[in-house]
């Protein structure tokens, strides 16, 4: 008689004798009497049996026989057969023991897993029907495959994710229950399907909200957890109640709108977290859209009107007292209400506005008729809010318009407000100032003559209120201004522009006060085409007139100022008075100024400043011209399109030339800039053998010449613009050629002096921005830190290579690489660390003050790349006594204790005693090294670990005392707030 027979014979009667004869099987298949196919073979007949009994005891026989049998017994191909096999016998049972067996095998691989789970699918659809104890072993399979094999699981994505939710819905048993909670929390946490919790609820939500039928179960349990003590689960109880109101029937949410409403106004009316009182404001205004829907009747017997009628009536009674903390609230409920339909804005205007009257004409206080503006306010708000929804408007509908009735006691009672109430009062000024622009802001509601009335407020406010005041009432009239020059242009035009325009003056002054504001009231209304077209003419203007006196340049400088700051504001590329634009500025105002500096002519325009600003402008309107216009502009880049007018003549070639003349190079460099690349042409200036080269060699000479600091800036910028933007093959072995001495260069026999480096950095600046010849250029400069007599002002000109630059940019045709500033300071950072080492003491602060001067102008993030190279030179860097060197080490310990606080946590015995005495001294130290001194040790705490800092906590808590009678009060504020946070270190939390 076989094994497999003698099982069937004890399976029912002797359980153990039938596990023995298993094991004996397994055992012989170990010692190779039998193999894997015979046994299988010897079940042919029995797992192909009618009865179902007889093919479940077939199958646990082999499953028992496979638990028996050694780890390693079973090759890989074996483990694949019989995988197979049990799946497919699964239904038979039997085979759950000897999948479980496979599944622990190290043979058993990732595609074996997915059938065996396929499989449990497949098979155990129906598991709840199923006894308890199989329940339990499918399970107890799935918890298997879980452990070993979850990465073979979870790459079937929502198919393990569904599978594994239909096998183990509806379980009850608290023994199959802990197993299900171990593999949920696998696909829970470890699979991050936490990280789709919002669309879990987003979905429950869909469910929820599916059909008005879920009302008298979801209503109820909705409202019992709005008591929850969580907000998150407050939000999402509010967002379920709106998204049910949204979609359930009329009647249905007619129903509950009463009970919910009694519990929403608690989340208003006693806000606790804004966010929630926001929501609740939503779920109230769904409601009001629900009911309204396809509403036109006004009638008080409608959902909406029953609705909205308990809300007035609280309402009213809070309004009673409107200074009480929910007066506000009570102003964003009606508000959310009214917003929902214009017949919620009826019913609520017409049961809250009466009695909201009535309390403000009986209220003699500020504050209390401060509050009730703000309902107002509010409920203008909802107006304008539904009056600009598309597809509505408040005088186009069979309604009548709600608020149309009161519209005169409206205008009355906030152009009281306005201009009636003192000016000390500004809050309440500024709600009656936002409230008559929202009756401007509805659409057909006040006449024309009524908007220019508040127009003319507006603008009498603007010019009269104090500037050295506060400002916000003028702050906010002037944004009003702006706001109805969108809607209503020619009121602007006709009645606030001829109101500021009459307020400037017709001759210089040097009272300020009498145009700053009025100029900056004009300026910021220029918002729209038309207006700001107006605006430069008109100042055009006025700038003739001006000039003609020939007085103050300040005023001058504020016209021109005024019209830069417009045409910033507008595409000038696309402005059709482009070419007026060039023609009154750039060629009429630059010709003047070019004129004026020989004699005849204003004067104001030969000022430094005024040439700046005039510079400026016209830099703007040259850069928008076409690249054909741009390249005759060019040629007049020093002729300043003077056509050979006696008696101008050019700065360039010439010789002790007088100041004003000069100052001419100011506009040069910005016609320079503006024509970008088109400069290419003006090369071919009066001098037949004139080229790039020698024109480069001109203007060094006459920035080693210059005496003026702002002439030689500008003209050291376009020696700038001129190498960086041609050509390297055409400039750069010349732009080398003059930084080893600009002097020689400019054929100047006085050597290297102090006037000739800012060339130098100036060239290098150009030519690192584009990446060209780093090596050569950084040996340059680098050597000139070593120099005994050259190296300190050498060191200042380290900041020029990293700032950016006005007139250099990308704006004006620079080429700038990409990385180059990244590259230029790792650089220049690790050679000034290895030079600084070997340098002579006299030369060491050189390095210091030159790497300084870098790290002024280097973001943190490309500080921090270079880190463990700098900390030990900034910290040198403390003990110079240069203030402004010492200011910006300190900023940049700042900005590397907040990124990378343990770069530094091995060097606070030295940095803490440097940052005190940094702190505390006003006689040697400027305010701005105190100020970040402090900062810097107030990052400390909270960024380093406390064991590191708790040895210094005394001395920091001692050290900062007198910083606290610091002159200046920013600095005090810091010395209070850096002592508490070391006060703090070492500390226990304490709960209130």
């Amino acid at each position: 008689m076989s094994d497999i027979q003698q099982y069937l014979l004890k399976a029912d009667s002797d359980q153990a004798g039938a596990e023995q004869l298993a094991k004996k099987s397994a055992e012989k298949l170990e010692s190779k009497e039998l193999s894997l196919v015979e046994v299988v073979q010897s079940l042919g007949e029995f797992i192909n049996d009618e009865d179902p009994s007889i093919r479940s005891k077939a199958v646990t026989y082999l499953s028992q026989v496979i638990s028996a049998l050694p780890d390693a017994t079973l090759s890989r191909q074996q483990v694949q057969v019989l995988c197979q096999f049990l799946c497919d016998r699964l239904e038979d049972g039997g085979a759950l023991g000897g999948l479980r067996k496979l599944q622990s095998l190290g043979r058993f691989n990732q595609e074996m897993a997915i059938m065996t789970f396929r499989a449990l699918e497949e098979h155990f659809q129906d598991l709840m029907l199923r006894p308890h104890w199989q329940r339990l072993q499918i399970l107890e399979l799935l918890n298997d495959l879980m452990f070993k094999h979850r990465a073979a699981l979870k790459s079937l994505g929502d198919e393990a994710i569904i599978g594994i939710t239909d096998l183990v819905s509806g379980e009850k048993d608290p023994r199959s229950l802990m197993i299900i909670f171990s593999v949920l929390r696998v696909v829970t946490v470890e699979w991050n399907i936490g990280s789709h919790a919002e669309d879990l609820k987003t979905r429950l939500r869909d469910c929820v909200s599916a059909s008005s039928l879920f009302a008298p179960f979801a209503f109820p349990q909705l409202i019992e957890k709005l008591d929850s003590t969580s907000p998150n689960v407050k939000k999402d109880v509010l967002q379920t109640i709106g998204a049910c109101v949204s979609s359930y029937s009329l009647s249905v949410v007619s129903n509950y709108s009463a009970t919910l409403w009694d519990s929403l106004k608690y989340e208003i009316l006693n806000v606790q977290e804004e966010d929630l009182a926001e929501e609740a404001l939503v779920a109230l205004q769904a409601i009001a859209t629900r009911l309204s829907k396809g509403l036109t009747s006004t009638n008080q017997t409608t959902h909406l009107a029953r609705y909205i009628r308990p809300i007035t009536t609280e309402c009213n009674e809070q309004l009673r007292e409107p200074q009480h903390k929910q007066a506000k609230p009570v102003g964003q409920i009606l508000s959310a209400l009214a917003t929902s339909s214009t017949v919620a804005l009826y019913l609520i205007v017409r049961a809250v506005v009466p009695p909201l009257m009535t309390l403000y004409q009986d209220s003699g206080n500020i504050a209390d008729q401060r509050a009730l503006l703000e309902v107002l306010v509010q409920l203008y708000n909802a107006a304008v809010a539904l009056d600009q929804t598309p597809g509505t408007s408040l005088s186009s509908t069979d309604i009548e318009h709600p608020l149309a009735s009161f519209k005169d006691p409206f205008l009355d009672l906030f152009s009281q407000a306005l201009m009636g109430t003192p000016g000390e009062e500004v809050s309440s000024r500024v709600v009656a100032l936002t409230g008559l622009l929202r009756l401007c802001q509805l659409r057909n509601y006040l006449r024309n003559n009524e908007i220019g009335m508040i127009v003319q407020y507006l603008g009498e406010i603007i010019l009269t209120e104090d500037p050295a005041g506060r400002g916000e009432v003028r702050n906010e009239a002037i944004q009003a201004l702006v706001d109805l020059s969108k809607l209503k242009p020619d009121l602007i035009l006709e009645i606030t522009f001829p109101a500021f325009m009459a307020k400037l003056p017709d001759q210089s002054t040097d009272e300020q006060t009498n145009y700053i504001t009025t100029l900056e009231g004009l300026a910021r209304l220029s918002v729209e085409r038309s207006t700001s077209d107006t605006l430069i003419r008109r100042l055009l203007n006025k700038l003739e007139g001006v000039l003609q006196t020939d007085r103050s340049a300040s005023y001058v400088q504020a016209l021109l100022s005024t019209i830069d700051f417009v045409l910033s504001r507008r595409n000038l590329s696309e402005d059709p008075n482009l070419s007026s634009y060039h023609e009154k500025i750039v060629v009429a105002l630059v010709r003047r100024a070019a004129l004026a500096s020989f004699g005849p002519g204003p004067q104001v325009l030969t000022e430094a400043l005024t040439l700046e600003i005039l510079g400026r402008l016209v830099g703007k309107i040259i850069g928008a011209r076409d690249e054909h216009l741009r390249r005759s502009i060019a040629l007049e880049t020093y002729t300043l399109f003077t056509e050979e007018e006696a008696p101008f003549v050019p700065v360039l070639y010439r010789h002790h030339v007088p100041e004003k003349q000069r100052l001419t190079m100011i506009l040069s460099a910005w016609v320079l800039a503006g024509v970008g690349t088109a400069a290419a042409t003006l090369y071919a200036l009066p001098h037949d053998d004139v080229d790039l080269e020698k024109l480069i060699d001109e203007l060094t000479r006459l920035a080693v010449e210059e005496t003026v600091p702002t002439i030689r800036q500008y003209i050291l910028r376009q020696i700038a613009l001129l190498v960086n933007r041609a050509s390297p093959s055409d400039v750069d072995a010349a732009a080398l050629s003059i930084m080893q001495d600009p002097s020689r260069a400019a054929q100047l026999d006085a050597g290297l002096t102090m006037d000739a480096i800012p060339v130098i950095f100036w060239i290098a600046k150009a030519m690192l921005l584009r990446l060209s010849s780093i090596q050569e250029i950084l040996d340059r400069v680098l050597s000139l830190l070593s120099d005994e007599r050259r190296g300190s002002a050498s060191a200042r000109g380290f900041g020029t290579l990293l700032a950016s630059d006005e007139l250099v940019s990308k704006e004006h045709g620079a080429v700038i690489r990409l990385l180059s500033k990244q590259r230029v300071f790792g650089i220049c950072s690790s050679r000034i660390a290895a030079e600084f080492r070997v340098a002579k003491a006299p030369a060491k602060p050189n390095y210091l003050v030159a790497l300084s001067e870098l790290l002024k102008h280097v973001p943190t993030d490309i500080m921090m790349m270079e880190i463990n190279t700098l900390i030990p030179l900034l910290l040198q860097s403390l003990d110079l006594p240069d203030q402004e060197v010492k200011a910006a080490t300190i900023e940049s310990l700042v900005g590397i204790s907040q990124e990378s606080p343990e770069a530094i946590e091995g060097h606070m015995s030295m940095l803490v005693g440097r940052l005190l005495q940094a702190a505390a001294d006003p006689q040697e130290n400027i305010v701005r090294v105190r100020y970040n001194a402090l900062r810097c040790l107030q990052v400390f705490p909270g960024r380093i670990k406390e064991n590191v800092l708790l040895p210094f906590r005394a001395a920091v808590v001692r050290g900062i005392l007198p910083a606290l009678d610091d002159p200046k009060r920013h600095a005090r504020k810091a010395a209070v707030d850096c002592r508490a946070a070391w006060l703090n270190i070492g500390e226990p939390d304490t709960e209130d």
